[in-house]
Parts: structure tokens; C-alpha cells; sequence
């Protein structure tokens, strides 16, 4: 691999050497291809415009997550600015390089919004930021020019996946009961989280180290926790969605105000759960990597998927701020 390596450096220097003005630029179109962003934007989406856009949204950037976690445990391979001093850091990141977070989730994300809105426009705009994502991260020196590529690979292909198995597998979860639907978010987030647990437990059982210039950036690389938050997440939004749903749903429509209002509350709602149960168990149980701290992350997640699909639309209805569907 270190050909392959060798040959992305070259790359990084050349998008660095471009001048250093182009670094604010290049960290805002970075922050579009973050989780962070992604996560202030489907529950604006599902809120406030329509809950099942905002729920596409949410699967197809988790699945991204989840996929990209596993695939970095399998390769772990390095980032340029741990592999040659050549290339400024930018930016700093502690996981594994291999493939492109960012690459894989824009053209996931912003892939699955073109196939939505579904004009020509839409898929120009979508392509021109997935492009200035991938850049960027050559840019900030995070990634090499072979990661960002396999992430977009990555990143089209599970978009294609989605969009193809979309209709018949929602058909085919409408037709069961609450329980069977309660059963199989609980098995697509477990199916989702052992993707990664096969290359963590690998990695462990080889007693597998990063290269000495590698170790100290590389120190929280092999760890279940990013697995653990994908997988609670997506069954607490799938759970929370099925339960929703047999309850009528929630109309997104409304005047600005209440919208605005509700993505607000919504918000707060998630903070409380995120901030305020990381706190309890912290105290219940200090993170490490041990099986307890684990499943205590995996409920954390679960319970913030939930409070998003299912949580927050109920407190909408009970405060006048969303009707119920009629």
C-alpha cells in the first residue's frame, strides 16, 4: 500500500499549494459532508417540509455511516498528514482514512435529495458540492486522493441501493404488525452494527498496531463506539417511525413561525436527550471500552433516533404546533 500512498501525496501538496486563502473556504464546503451538518438538516427536513424526505435522508446517511465505519476498520488505513510530514493538517481526525467519510455521505445524502427534487438543476448542484467535498478533504490534508474516490463509489452505489429497494421494503414493513416492525428495526441496526464488529474483532484478536508515526493520531481508530451510535440511532428513528405511524402520523405543514418553532423544540429536545443522558451514563458507567458503557451508548443513540421521529412530532401535536394526519 505504501505505493499507493506514495502516489496520493502528491495530490494533498498539490491542492495545499493552491495558498493557504482557500482554507476557510475549503473547511465550509468540509462541514456539508459532516454528520453534524447532516444531523441539523434531517430533522428540519422531517419536521418542518416532509417527514418522509427527512426520513430517507436519516437512513441513507446512516447506512453511509455504518458502511464507512466498517470499511475503515477493514483497511485502516492511514491519512496523509500521519504518513508524510509533507502535507499541513488542516484538520485533525483520530479514525482511520479509507474510505472517505465525507465523500461516501455527501453523494449518499446529497445524492438522494437531487433524486428527490428530480430536475436536471438539482443533480448539477448535488454533484457540484459532492465534487468540493472531496476536494476539500484532499485540501485540509485528511484524506488521500484514493480514499475520497472509493467513497464516492461507496457513496453511489448505497444510494442506488436505497432507491431501488425503497418502495417494496416500505410496502413489505407497512404489512406487518407493531411488533414485527419493532423486531425488524431492532435486526437492521444489529445487522448494521456486526458490519464493524467482524474487522474490530479481527483487528483485536491479531493484536493488530498502527506503525509507531502513526499511533498517536491513529489512538482512537479501532473502537465500536461510532458502530454503536449508527446502530442505536437507526433503530431508535425506525422504531420511533413505525410507532408514529400507526398513531396517524403528523402533518409538516403549518406558517413559518410554527415550523421554525418546532425545529427549535425539537432540537432542545435533542440536546436534553444527548447532552443530559451522556452525563447520567457517564456517572453510571465511565466510558471505556468494556460491554456496559457500550450498550449505554447504544440506548443514548437509540432513545435521540427516537425523540426524532417519534418524541418530538408527538409534543408538536400536544402544543398545537403540527396537526395530526387526517
Amino acid at each position: 500500500m505504501e505505493t499507493v500512498w506514495n502516489m496520493g501525496i502528491p495530490w494533498n501538496l498539490f491542492f495545499q499549494n493552491l495558498g493557504a486563502g482557500l482554507r476557510t473556504p475549503m473547511e465550509v464546503f468540509s462541514f456539508l459532508g459532516t454528520e453534524s451538518f447532516f444531523l441539523l438538516l434531517m430533522p428540519a427536513l422531517y419536521w418542518c417540509v416532509e417527514a418522509g424526505i427527512g426520513l430517507r435522508v436519516g437512513v441513507i446517511l446512516l447506512l453511509n455511516a455504518g458502511v464507512n465505519d466498517a470499511l475503515k476498520l477493514t483497511f485502516h488505513g492511514p491519512r496523509p498528514y500521519w504518513y508524510s510530514p509533507e502535507v499541513m493538517a488542516y484538520a485533525h481526525e483520530t479514525s482511520f482514512g479509507l474510505p472517505s467519510g465525507h465523500a461516501q455521505m455527501a453523494f449518499g445524502v446529497w445524492g438522494m435529495l437531487a433524486a428527490i427534487v428530480n430536475r436536471g438543476w438539482g443533480w448539477v448542484i448535488a454533484l457540484l458540492v459532492i465534487l468540493l467535498i472531496g476536494i476539500s478533504r484532499l485540501y485540509l490534508g485528511v484524506h488521500f486522493l484514493h480514499d475520497v474516490m472509493v467513497g464516492w463509489l461507496i457513496g453511489a452505489g448505497l444510494l442506488w441501493l436505497v432507491l431501488r429497494t425503497w418502495q417494496p421494503v416500505a410496502a413489505r414493513l407497512k404489512s406487518l404488525s407493531g411488533a414485527q416492525q419493532l423486531l425488524a428495526s431492532f435486526l437492521a441496526s444489529l445487522g448494521l452494527f456486526l458490519f464493524s464488529l467482524v474487522p474490530f474483532l479481527c483487528l483485536k484478536i491479531t493484536g493488530w498496531q498502527p506503525l509507531p508515526a502513526w499511533a498517536e493520531h491513529a489512538r482512537d481508530a479501532v473502537s465500536l463506539s461510532a458502530a454503536l451510535t449508527v446502530a442505536g440511532t437507526l433503530f431508535g428513528l425506525l422504531a420511533g417511525m413505525a410507532w408514529l405511524n400507526r398513531r396517524g402520523g403528523f402533518d409538516t405543514g403549518g406558517a413559518l413561525w410554527q415550523r421554525i418553532l418546532r425545529y427549535l423544540l425539537g432540537l432542545a429536545g435533542v440536546l436534553v436527550f444527548y447532552l443530559g443522558l451522556k452525563a447520567l451514563f457517564g456517572w453510571i458507567a465511565p466510558y471505556s471500552e468494556a460491554a456496559l458503557p457500550y450498550l449505554l451508548r447504544y440506548i443514548r443513540y437509540a432513545l435521540v433516533g427516537a425523540w426524532i421521529s417519534a418524541g418530538a412530532p408527538w409534543m408538536f401535536v400536544k402544543l398545537k404546533l403540527a396537526k395530526p394526519v387526517a
